[in-house]
């Protein structure tokens, strides 16, 4: 077959006909000093940290939360991933991967501490890795290593630490400058599920496995692991949990992701510059849009990639490294499998055997972080394992062997963490898509609907995966004869966003998000591969980035000084003054992606007849085209920042200083291990301004501040309940025990002493806490009950 003709077996890799790469490490120069070797690192953290005390940031917060990176996740996973690989090639690729190493590791000491209610020694949790590398010799070696087999050039660790000071400033200017760590007055505002993820990781500083705090006891089939890492940052840095949630977890994550895509790049390709052509695609370049605002309800094709993505989801901020990692060690595994066109003159050296050691260790640590990631990974290696199959008629043992220990992790996820639970997803193949062609009164033509399917289908990808354009190229040049790496990339680079298209809720599309570093790695490597066969002069670079920078720049300022004047045009011309029609919301970005492609038609024509008469332009058109293509969301970051401060995000809820005083109240007063009973169900968007209606049962502010469980306060993410919503985000019926719940009401405006020696009896109930707003209490509570703490807007009663 012409797709796999060319594929060798594990034993035999020849020599192929792609150019050779540049040096990986800049080996033909002599190296600089460490001073200058280490000044880009330093310089992003200190960037970062200053961003830090521009937020009003303690300085004491930043220090321990140094102090636990170093000690409880660099440390102990730096030591045992030189163990693992065979030999070691650059210190920063020491380093990246060994804080992720750090954070599988941190997942078992959670769960031994928790398990034995030895929280409070978790701060020396590094000594059961530091003392073994210290007292065995065969390990001592790997506190020194040498023998590094390449440099890293300064100008990939100053473009590296340049895109973490971006991503530092993006989230500053996002949310770090416009909400308080604690609410500081009434009108204070924060994401909606903020205290919800607060409440999760203060759970998990108690429970293994975690469960639902706003229905104490309720099982918690979630992926939670990034909440038992927030719980971890407190417990070993000990730092009070909504400094790490609000400031500091979200920067060192990210920062951490931003290093790892770029030495995974680098690894994987061979070329050095593909790592931060990656990090900018994945972390940089958005979704192409035509609108502004891009508010939560224009968003209309799934989640986006980096709008808001990383406080509003800290499962996927966790995530992020884990599946970085993985990607990287599988396709370190993958590189034993060639084929002719790729692998060779990639100078760094295998990992050997202890790779499927790490595989284990990121894959388990990815299955319960974000559910999306491993179903994507697996796809991506069964692709590349059928690949090799059929081109050599011999079994991929090493292909069988990770696609073990890949569905062994699946399975642990889905059966023991998840309990085989959906959260109401279903497979409707194209139902996330449907709405835009939907037509209950059958009027349209057959011909109308195809062509309604069309577009939105293209506008899918036209809004998600214009980034990935690069692997075009790469597939092309090849024939589709790719080597089993590059094809367990585009096996996963596809697998998302295929599983959003068949799996129906707006939360299949963490599938597409899942899907996005594998997609960024292969365009970085076509789109290298192709630049270098440009062989632009110095020259047509330095016009190349200029000429981008410009092209972002117009895109920027026409996206937002006249994205209402196109919506405006496209429907009085295109939907005749409807907006209420299916497809109105696709066709601003489809006929802005229809103009800009007449746009590049007519300038790839210029070029080629150009190149008629001037024969330097030959061959060089299709790297400046797919460079444009590339950028074309971009401006989606800038956009960002200016919409911050111009707009209110549609997903932020009012959270008064008075409910977060009284939590923390509870918090300081109370046993961990205490529940509490309130009358608080429903988080009204504005403070109960329009009144009581019970419609939004996501109160969750009292669980998350006071860090204690709640006999019942909002139930619309409990497991049993978002499975009733066939794929929608929250539940908001009525609560699944009416008797219980009856109960829990009779405590706040029915009380007696009986009721109230019932909760504290049967359901360990120590305070009952009551939201003014919500409903005053009965004058006999405070009869039955010691008043304990009152600012008017909150009571708390302990029961005697």
């Amino acid at each position: 077959m012409s797709t796999t003709g060319n594929a060798v077996s594990e034993r035999s890799a020849p020599s192929g006909d792609r150019p050779a790469a540049a040096p990986a490490g800049g080996d033909e120069r002599p190296p600089a000093h460490w001073f200058w070797r280490f000044l880009p690192g330093v310089a992003a953290y200190l960037a970062l940290v200053a961003l830090l005390l521009l937020a009003d940031t303690p300085v004491s917060a930043i220090a321990r939360y140094t102090g636990y990176a170093l000690w409880g996740v660099m440390l102990p996973g730096t030591l045992v991933f030189r163990a693992l690989r065979r030999r070691p090639h650059t210190l920063v690729e020491d380093l990246a991967y060994g804080a992720v190493t750090g954070l599988a590791l941190e997942l078992v000491a959670w769960f031994v501490l928790v398990s034995l209610g030895a929280q409070s020694v978790a701060t020396v949790w590094p000594l059961a890795v530091v003392i073994p590398f210290l007292a065995v010799p065969a390990l001592r070696r790997h506190w020194r290593p040498s023998g590094y087999t390449a440099r890293t050039p300064l100008g990939w660790s100053w473009s590296v630490s340049g895109l973490v000071m971006l991503t530092g400033a993006y989230f500053y200017q996002d949310f770090l400058s416009k909400y308080p760590a604690l609410s500081d007055s009434e009108t204070s505002r924060i994401f909606g599920d903020m205290p919800y993820m607060l409440s999760l990781a203060a759970n998990a500083k108690q429970n293994v496995p975690l469960t639902l705090p706003q229905a104490s006891g309720e099982p918690l089939y979630y992926h939670w692991f990034s909440f038992a890492h927030m719980a971890m940052t407190s417990m070993v840095g000990h730092i009070d949990l909504p400094m790490v949630e609000t400031r500091l977890m979200v920067p060192a994550l990210a920062a951490l992701a931003v290093v790892l895509t770029a030495v995974v790049a680098r690894r994987l390709t061979g070329r050095a510059w593909a790592g931060p052509l990656a990090v900018v695609l994945l972390f940089v370049v958005t979704e192409f849009t035509a609108i502004y605002p891009n508010n939560v309800n224009t968003w209309i094709l799934g989640a986006p990639s980096i709008r808001l993505m990383y406080w509003s989801s800290l499962s996927y901020t966790y995530s992020q490294p884990l599946l970085i990692a993985l990607l990287g060690v599988v396709g370190e595994a993958l590189r034993r499998l060639r084929m002719t066109g790729a692998g060779e003159n990639n100078p760094a050296p295998l990992f050997g055997r202890g790779v499927f050691v790490l595989v284990a260790l990121f894959a388990v640590g990815s299955s319960a972080a974000k559910a999306s990631t491993l179903p994507v990974t697996l796809a991506g290696l069964v692709v590349a394992g059928l690949v090799v199959l059929i081109a050599t008629r011999r079994v991929p043992w090493t292909v069988v062997g990770l696609g073990a220990i890949l569905a062994s992790a699946q399975l642990f996820a889905t059966a023991v963490i998840f309990n085989f639970e959906s959260y109401g997803l279903e497979i409707i193949p194209l139902g996330n898509l449907q709405p835009f062609w939907g037509d209950p009164d059958h009027k349209r033509s057959a011909l109308f609907q195809a062509l309604l399917i069309v577009s939105a289908l293209s506008a899918f990808v036209l809004h998600h995966h214009l980034k990935l354009v690069g692997m075009i190229p790469l597939i092309w040049r090849r024939r589709f004869k790719l080597d089993p790496l590059q094809w367990f990339l585009l096996g996963a680079a596809v697998a998302g966003p295929c599983a959003y298209l068949v799996v129906n809720g707006y939360n299949s599309s963490y599938f597409t998000l899942a899907a996005l570093p594998f997609g960024a790695v292969l365009s970085a490597w076509g789109y290298c591969e192709a630049f270098e066969r440009a062989a632009l002069p110095r020259r047509a670079k330095a016009a190349l980035a200029v000429g981008t920078v410009a092209f972002v720049a117009l895109l920027t300022y026409a996206i937002y000084h006249y994205s209402a004047e196109w919506q405006a045009y496209v429907l009085r011309e295109v939907a005749g003054g409807d907006a209420h029609k299916s497809y109105f919301l696709l066709l601003p970005l489809v006929l802005a992606g229809a103009a800009l492609a007449a746009i590049a038609a007519v300038c790839a024509f210029l070029w080629w007849a150009g190149g008629r008469v001037w024969p330097a332009l030959r061959g060089r058109g299709a790297v400046v085209l797919m460079t444009a293509v590339l950028a074309m969301g971009a401006p989606g970051v800038f956009h960002d920042a200016v919409q911050a401060r111009e707009d209110v995000w549609a997903g932020t809820w009012s959270m008064p200083v008075s409910q977060v005083d009284a939590a923390r109240w509870v918090r300081a007063h109370s046993d961990p291990a205490d529940v509490l009973a309130t009358n608080s169900h429903c988080w009204e968007f504005d403070n109960y301004a329009y009144g009581r209606p019970c419609e939004n049962t996501r109160s969750q502010w009292l669980s998350g501040y006071s860090e204690r469980s709640v006999l019942i306060e909002g139930w619309a993410y409990a497991p049993r309940m978002v499975a009733l919503t066939r794929g929608g985000t929250a539940y908001g019926g009525p609560f699944w025990d009416q008797d219980l719940f009856k109960l829990n009401e009779d405590a706040v405006y029915r009380p007696t002493e009986a009721v109230l020696h019932r909760l504290h009896d049967e359901y360990r109930v120590r305070y009952v806490v009551v939201l003014r707003p919500a409903g005053a209490e009965s004058p006999r509570l405070g009869e039955l009950a010691e008043k304990v703490f009152d600012n008017k807007q909150v009571g708390v009663y302990r029961i005697k």
